[in-house]
């Protein structure tokens, strides 16, 4: 909090002017106390007006025992409130702090009704029944996901998430991880989680929406369709309907093929990995939502900022973990789907970032509404008059193109090679083209088919491990570095960060950077 030319400037992100003490409509800022106790905590400044100018109080002690006596008399359970001081140029101003509560819903009572605030924004609202719940579940310790219900585990099976387990994990299921993982209680009982990842899965909520846009707009649809299954399936399936209608094109570098995807496909894996995990479950009506249009991936789900920020206002490099599905987030977690340092958001753009055709500006974006979480992954192939010619994204990739002239005689450049189109879409989805870009003079001797795959690898996903591409392309380890050695003394190949925990790195123009 500072103070200049008069006029009081706060870093505190959650805050409210008061010229003066309203004694007769004590709801008018109770209600704000209430909201900073139920959400992220927050100050009221009295004696300062909504322009932030110092006015002053005439009676700080007087109202400052008012408001004292009214928290004790009309809020429930009593929040934690520091009344403050302040002195400045003859003038009194009062602040009161209140601390982020434990034992929410923190309720504003008046003639025998029980009303509970949050804060959304800069305004304080009365609770929903879901952000009632939520406060209720906080308030005990515990999390919509981590309830037991009263259906029997041994009356449900868990054959997918057993398989998905083996398959990312390279090692055994155990039915004893059931109960360490949170889906089943100790004496049998499925929990929320568990509901979620059984086989038959009847969740209503359990849903995800693909709708495939024709154009920028929600319009026509190409094609759409609902998804109703366990978290596992609903993640591949969500997958497997972007895969079918975003694109990927190709150049022919000097001895090897560069894939120029229109988007990270780990990135976007990241991001409805995202959703699905911190999506609020309590919202009956709501679902997943994967909205593919000519030029972005938007993914929606139920659930804004569970401290009641706007993830756009946020630095998301410095957002801390927050997770409202912890059991669900672990749950992935084993399942090698997520870090578990939640580093989700951050990781998204970096994904994106490390695609040899990224334009600045064109990073993912977050944005949050009252109940809403929204992310944007822009197509990198398109620009201001619609989806780029090859030429154009291969001349921005390979800046130094007289170094690899074009010959037009021989090899193909594709774009579209992961769409599927129907009769309606056809005509958005670009067929390849006989042009070639990348071949010298000179040719060079091609790296090889397994050199090639990891090449396809890095593209798909730059923080994928040796020990990954190796099992995917079913050879050693051992023989996975010794393509990875070649190809970074060759100059194509290089990594940023640790060994294991950084991103892989396609070098363009390999002779240059030698």
């Amino acid at each position: 909090m500072q103070i200049h030319n008069n006029i009081l400037i706060t870093e505190c992100s959650a805050y409210d002017f008061k010229e003066m003490l309203e004694r007769k409509k004590v709801k008018s800022w109770l209600k704000s106390v209430s909201a900073f106790a139920n959400t992220d905590g927050g100050s009221l400044f009295y004696g300062v007006n909504d322009d932030g100018v110092i006015v002053g109080l005439e009676n700080p002690q007087a109202d400052a025992d008012f408001i004292s006596e009214m928290i004790k008399a009309r809020l429930d359970p009593v929040p934690e409130v520091q009344l403050i001081p302040i002195e400045h140029e003859r003038h009194t101003l009062l602040e009161v702090k209140v601390k982020a509560g434990t034992l929410t819903p923190y309720y504003y009572y008046q003639d025998g009704t029980r009303t509970a605030y949050v804060r959304v924004g800069n305004e304080s609202i009365e609770c929903n029944s879901q952000q009632l719940l939520s406060l209720v579940l906080k308030g005990t310790h515990m999390t919509w996901d981590s309830l037991p219900t009263q259906v029997d585990a041994s009356k449900h099976s868990f054959i997918i998430l057993a398989n998905t387990f083996r398959e990312q994990t390279h090692q055994e299921w155990n039915d004893k991880y059931l109960e360490s993982f949170g889906l089943v209680t100790s004496d049998g009982k499925l929990t929320n989680a568990g509901l979620l990842f059984v086989d038959n899965c009847t969740v209503f909520q359990s849903r995800i929406f693909c709708t495939r846009w024709t154009g920028l707009y929600k319009d026509d649809a190409i094609s759409s369709v609902e998804h109703r299954a366990n978290l596992v399936l609903l993640l591949k399936y969500g997958m497997d309907f972007i895969k079918n209608y975003t694109m990927s094109g190709w150049v022919k570098m000097p001895n090897y093929r560069l894939n120029l995807p229109d988007y990270s496909d780990r990135a976007i894996f990241e991001g409805l990995v995202n959703h699905l995990i911190h999506r609020d479950y309590t919202v009956m009506g709501g679902e997943v939502h994967i909205d593919i249009y000519d030029d972005r991936v938007e993914l929606v789900s139920p659930g804004a900022m569970l401290d009641g920020t706007q993830i756009q206002d946020r630095d998301i490099y410095k957002v801390p973990s927050m997770r409202r599905n912890p059991v669900i987030a672990d749950v992935f977690t084993q399942l090698d789907y997520m870090e578990k340092r939640g580093s989700g958001l951050r990781k998204m753009r970096e994904l994106t970032e490390k695609l040899p055709n990224f334009l600045q500006g064109k990073e993912p974006q977050y944005q949050t509404e009252a109940t809403s979480f929204y992310t944007t992954f822009y197509n990198l192939n398109w620009g201001d008059n619609g989806r780029m010619p090859v030429e154009e994204v291969a001349n921005r990739v390979n800046s130094t193109l007289e170094k690899y002239p074009v010959n037009e005689e021989s090899s193909t450049e594709k774009f579209g090679g992961n769409s599927k189109s129907s009769e309606k879409g056809s005509e958005i989805m670009q067929k390849g083209s006989e042009k070639k870009f990348g071949d010298s003079k000179n040719k060079s001797k091609s790296i090889g088919k397994t050199a090639q795959k990891i090449i396809d690898f890095v593209i798909s996903d730059p923080s994928m491990s040796a020990e990954a591409m190796a099992y995917k392309i079913g050879i050693s380890s051992r023989a996975v570095e010794k393509h990875i050695s070649k190809l970074r003394s060759m100059g194509i190949l290089s990594r940023e960060g640790a060994d294991h925990g950084g991103y892989w790195r396609i070098v363009i123009n390999p002779q240059t950077e030698q």
